[in-house]
């Protein structure tokens, strides 16, 4: 079993089964190539288990965090039919390990979207936009990692939960939004923390997947990244999210 088999496995049966792992890139032999790969083949043992393909989530899409984090460009993870939560629904609490959450803005595709696109062919091919929830849950111990851990696991991808979709249209470039926990403010931000726009995110999620040979589809759904800090969350609790314009959503989280 190579090494990418063995953590791609380990990865994946600790987001099936729900429990920590330890990392294992503590002295830092794996390239972010390696980390690439370690998630495909995680992924691909869910897509052999029935589950479908209908996204990408992108991550670090603020600029202080990819300088913080010593990078020069953002993240990228897979998102699958099983990651998407119903929009006002209850969730259990106990398909995470310890989850949070962030206030994200998503594109639904009515095309393909090639690797070299411009931000206006981006846009003539999204269908709607809509407010967001992505709940992110790394598997590893105490939730920390390194650059190439987080991207082997998913990019702390477990799951989304989308509002009513509305005409892209709309300048969607700033717009005000609240992370909200049982009615309380918990985050202020905009939509503009996004690479300056939400639609550089898109664009750098076109130009991402198709070097990875897997180029955004129509009918996907990307998840343009965390606009504020991510909020833990707990059993019994509302979490919600409103954008100016643009509505809110929100989900249940059961015990």
């Amino acid at each position: 079993m190579s090494f990418i088999t063995e953590y791609a496995t380990l990865l994946d049966t600790a987001a099936r089964d729900v429990h920590e792992v330890e990392q294992f890139d503590l002295d830092a032999r794996l390239s972010l190539e390696d980390a690439y790969a370690i998630q495909a083949a995680s992924i691909a043992r869910r897509l052999e288990r029935g589950e479908r393909r209908v996204g990408v989530k992108m991550g670090f899409t603020s600029r202080a965090k990819m300088l913080q984090m010593g990078l020069s460009d953002v993240i990228w993870g897979r998102l699958t039919c099983a990651m998407q939560l119903e929009e006002g629904a209850s969730v259990s609490f106990r398909r995470f390990v310890h989850p949070r959450v962030e206030p994200e803005i998503a594109f639904l595709l009515k095309r393909p979207l090639a690797a070299d696109v411009t931000a206006p062919a981006a846009l003539a091919a999204v269908e709607a936009i809509a407010p967001a929830i992505e709940v992110i849950d790394s598997r590893y111990k105490n939730f920390k990692f390194t650059l190439p851990e987080v991207i082997a696991d998913n990019a702390s991808s477990s799951g989304f939960v989308i509002g009513a979709w509305c005409d892209p249209h709309i300048d969607f470039s700033n717009l005000g939004l609240t992370l909200n926990i049982d009615g309380r403010v918990k985050q202020v931000g905009s939509s503009a923390a996004l690479l300056g726009h939400p639609l550089r995110s898109l664009v750098a999620a076109a130009r991402l997947s198709a070097q990875a040979g897997e180029p955004l589809q129509a009918g996907w759904i990307v998840m343009a990244g965390g606009a504020t800090s991510a909020e833990y969350i707990a059993p019994g609790q509302y979490v919600s999210i409103d954008i100016e314009r643009l509505g809110s959503a929100g989900f249940h989280v059961a015990g």
